[in-house]
C-alpha cells in the first residue's frame, strides 16, 4: 500500500484497515514462532502498512494538509544545437 492510497480512504476505512493489518501481523508472528511462516517479508510489509495508516490518521486528527510530490523531469543539460 502506498501512502497516497491510504489518504484516499475514509476515517472508518482507515481504522478498519489498521485493525485488520494488526490482526494479520499478530497471526503471522504466531506462525513465525511455530516455524510455519511461509513469507517472512510479509511481516515487514504489514508493519510499514500499519505505520502509514497511523500516519494518515494522525494527519487528519491534527488537520494537516499534505501536498503530494510531483516527480521532476530530468533536465536536458546537453541540448541539441
Amino acid at each position: 500500500m502506498k501512502i497516497v492510497d491510504a489518504r484516499n480512504f475514509t476515517d472508518s476505512e482507515l481504522v478498519a484497515k489498521k485493525k485488520d493489518a494488526r490482526q494479520e501481523y499478530f497471526n503471522l508472528r504466531l506462525q513465525q514462532q511455530t516455524g510455519a511462516l511461509e513469507k517472512p517479508s510479509r511481516l515487514n510489509e504489514l508493519r510499514k502498512d500499519v505505520a502509514k495508516l497511523e500516519t494518515v490518521i494522525s494527519e487528519r486528527r491534527l488537520k494537516l494538509t499534505i501536498k503530494s510530490r510531483v516527480a521532476k523531469k530530468p533536465a536536458d543539460d546537453k541540448k541539441k544545437k
